[in-house]
């Protein structure tokens, strides 16, 4: 598998792309913005876009869905609880002070224990809502995509309309800390972790 991680946007989100050595096809996960520079990474691996994922309706990983699925055609992912968002993307960039465009509706509606294929490369979905309602990771063999769920020694914001402190606690314990020590973690921003990692030494949901 191909694994291109790039940080985009004022806010340094982290987008993602997966690509089949095979197929060539790929999935980018959270393009927040800079979709000039998504656009660049996939041509440099001769990767063609298949499904834009997003882990959650927030601004800054769905700033670029527009501009992505019209230059790719890639089909656009995303838990039904997080839709209402993608209409209210430029709402929320500006409250920051920021410009994005909203994101046209979904192509396909993602549920807890989905799974999305791209050549040999296979995603299970894992509704884990806490950040925000339709919250989701991604897990293929030792890793996890998990969004604004969980950070390097820490977890995400849970005072956005639609967070909840008990489920996001409860959904990293329940969830992905069973996924197993060894499994890497790709978090929406900052730095890759392991669960090993965050299980005992996160000060949020760590064991020590």
């Amino acid at each position: 598998m191909i694994i291109k991680e790039l940080a985009v946007g004022p806010i340094m989100a982290n987008c993602f792309i997966l690509g089949c050595e095979t197929s060539k096809e790929a999935i980018v996960i959270d393009p927040g913005d800079d979709v000039d520079k998504i656009l660049l990474s996939l041509a440099e691996s001769k990767l063609t876009a298949k499904y834009i994922v997003n882990t959650h309706g927030h601004f800054d990983h769905t700033g670029g869905n527009r501009k992505l699925k019209a230059s790719t055609g890639a089909q656009l992912l995303i838990h039904e609880m997080d839709i209402p968002m993608l209409s209210q993307i430029a709402a929320s960039a500006a409250a920051w002070g920021l410009y994005a465009e909203d994101s046209p509706p979904p192509d396909r509606i993602l549920e807890d224990g989905d799974s999305i294929a791209c050549g040999t490369i296979h995603l299970q979905v894992l509704h884990t809502p806490g950040h925000s309602p339709g919250g989701i990771s991604l897990y293929t063999d030792d890793m996890v995509f998990v969004g604004d769920t969980l950070f390097a020694g820490s977890i995400g914001r849970t005072d956005l309309p639609g967070g909840n402190y008990d489920t996001l606690i409860g959904m990293i314990k329940k969830k992905l800390f069973p996924l197993g020590d060894k499994v890497a973690v790709y978090a929406g921003h900052g730095p890759a972790t392991t669960i090993g990692r965050e299980r005992r030494y996160n000060p949020f949901v760590g064991e020590r």
